[in-house]
């Protein structure tokens, strides 16, 4: 079965299965779901004609896969070229939703500390 040009696994459940699509998580996977009248514990490939093409047309009536992505970063351009506090962070990779910096997000910043090897240096085999 395919929705918005992704391939949903055969061998899951549908509840999970829809998941692969980018933008729908596990609540709309089962309000879609509900709304089909089809139960989500049954597997992607036992699922009839009829069915996938219910899921399809609801499943792609919201904002998913390329266009969810393309408005998503043309909100962050957004931030940034108003050079709001939010853009700014962005702009420099760092966390924008008040999470704390000073010990946690070091990878992030670029101040990865390494931490001392055992002070034998390796002899090379030549």
């Amino acid at each position: 079965m395919r929705i918005a040009g992704i391939t949903i696994p055969d061998n899951k459940q549908v509840r999970y299965g829809l998941t692969a699509v980018y933008g729908v998580g596990m609540t709309r996977a089962a309000k879609v779901i509900e709304q089909v009248k089809v139960d989500p514990m049954t597997k992607v490939k036992d699922l009839t004609a009829e069915h996938e093409s219910a899921l399809r047309i609801l499943i792609e009536a919201f904002l998913i896969e390329g266009e969810l992505r393309r408005e998503k970063s043309q909100n962050i351009k957004r931030l940034k070229d108003i050079q709001s506090y939010r853009g700014m962070r962005h702009a420099r990779s760092l966390t924008v939703r008040g999470q704390r910096t000073k010990t946690n997000s070091r990878t992030v910043r670029g101040n990865k500390r390494n931490t001392m090897a055992s002070g034998r240096t390796k002899v090379s085999k030549t």
